[in-house]
């Protein structure tokens, strides 16, 4: 374990994520990991990790860190302005640190999250499998909260490697104040009839109140079928569940539930959770339906670019 970074400023809300921690829902412990599941593998791999290390997750402004020892780097998602010292740095790119240099990360550009990995992966307790935060039971993580001024955060031995290196405009996202989400009709499609109509034919606002639970959306009411009840015996929630609460107003489920009681229309297909993670409030959704057969076929297209990603940087390396 090495001393890799010191805080000097967290951020709004900063914390240790990975992959995630699954097989313990039935006890009340949700998934959590990282939102845009795209940018944190990739994050991984531009630094040489696997890619279920853990990584920083950066919310709307980033933190700033002094390096305590030399290390190889990368920052995904968001477009954040990134200064090393006085130099600036691009996202999506591998680059080394040296003990004493600052590293400042500030106010997104588009988008909503970033990912900083560090070679060797930050190095933070496994709890139940995982190293990621659920702030909400303090479990995991930086001592299961977000990081604070002052932290030292530690990571895994890596292996050194050639840097800088880009990742090529091509695997690139561009995150957009207007997004389409492909979801797929159910669990509970059946309370709705012009509701349904509504979800796929209205543009719906990224409320404030929306986090790692949950994104709420502000629009046109998607109203249930006359008779229907209100809301279900609560059941497992899955991310990418649109839930319908009695007042209409849709919340897209993330990864810090378990169980809910709400009717669900339907369900963004995970190849867009993604899209979702980089979603600001104020941002604007619209909803497309899609079969099984589209979200299998776009999950296979993402885990392709993933893999030529991987095949990109290993063939880069050998250089």
């Amino acid at each position: 374990m090495i001393d890799v970074f010191r805080v000097s400023r967290p951020g709004p809300y900063t914390t240790v994520q990975d992959k995630g921690r699954y097989g313990y829902q039935q006890y009340g412990v949700p998934p959590t990991g990282a939102l845009d599941q795209f940018a944190y593998r990739v994050a991984n791999l531009l630094v040489g990790n696997p890619q279920g290390s853990a990584v920083l997750e950066l919310t709307v402004f980033g933190p700033a860190l002094e390096a305590l020892a030399e290390a190889n780097i990368a920052i995904t998602g968001a477009d954040m302005p990134i200064r090393l010292n006085d130099d600036p740095v691009e996202t999506w790119t591998c680059f080394k640190i040296k003990s004493g240099d600052r590293l400042d990360i500030g106010l997104v550009r588009s988008g909503c999250r970033g990912y900083l990995a560090v070679t060797g992966g930050i190095d933070v307790p496994v709890v139940m499998g995982s190293r990621s935060t659920y702030v909400g039971a303090k479990v995991g993580g930086y001592a299961g909260r977000i990081l604070a001024t002052g932290d030292v955060i530690s990571c895994g031995e890596g292996t050194p490697m050639r840097v800088p290196l880009q990742l090529p405009q091509k695997f690139i996202p561009r995150y957009a104040p207007e997004i389409d989400l492909r979801a797929i009709p159910g669990p509970q499609n059946d309370f709705f009839d012009q509701g349904f109509t509504t979800l796929f034919s209205s543009e719906f606002t990224v409320d404030t109140h929306s986090n790692r639970m949950g994104y709420r959306l502000k629009g046109p009411k998607v109203a249930q079928r006359a008779g229907m009840p209100k809301s279900i015996i609560s059941e497992p929630t899955l991310s990418g569940g649109i839930q319908v609460p009695a007042d209409g107003q849709p919340i897209i489920v993330l990864v810090e539930q378990t169980a809910g009681g709400y009717t669900k229309i339907a369900t963004v297909i995970s190849a867009d959770i993604p899209l979702i993670a980089q979603a600001k409030p104020g941002d604007r959704i619209r909803f497309s339906r899609v079969d099984l057969e589209t979200a299998h076929a776009a999950f296979r297209r993402q885990e392709h670019v993933i893999a030529e990603i991987g095949k990109y940087l290993s063939g880069n390396r050998r250089r």
